[in-house]
């Protein structure tokens, strides 16, 4: 069963991402290679499914539908809940 079985359509890519964790990492997260931690599915944090109806940010796997990453931006802070992540790999440029 695939996210687009039992999922909603109310939600866009994970480019939505680029914005708002640009605040809180220096490389574009968007091409990181994010693994779930429910399916172990693997991909560019862009194909995650991002929902915006709520306090932040909600990505779920593009495969499993599982909760990936949530983000939420205060007065003060940003909040990156990364539970549903085993890793997220940046390509480094050679030394």
């Amino acid at each position: 069963m695939t996210s687009e079985e039992h999922l909603p359509d109310d939600h866009v890519d994970g480019n939505a991402l680029a914005g708002p964790l640009a605040e809180v990492f220096t490389a574009d997260v968007t091409v990181a290679q994010s693994e779930c931690a429910h399916c172990g599915a693997t991909g560019p944090v862009a194909r995650l499914l991002v929902y915006r109806d709520a306090p932040g940010l909600v990505a779920r796997c593009q495969e499993c539908g599982q909760v990936v990453l949530r983000y939420v931006r205060t007065a003060s802070a940003a909040h990156l809940d990364m539970r549903g992540t085993v890793t997220l790999a940046f390509s480094l440029a050679p030394e």
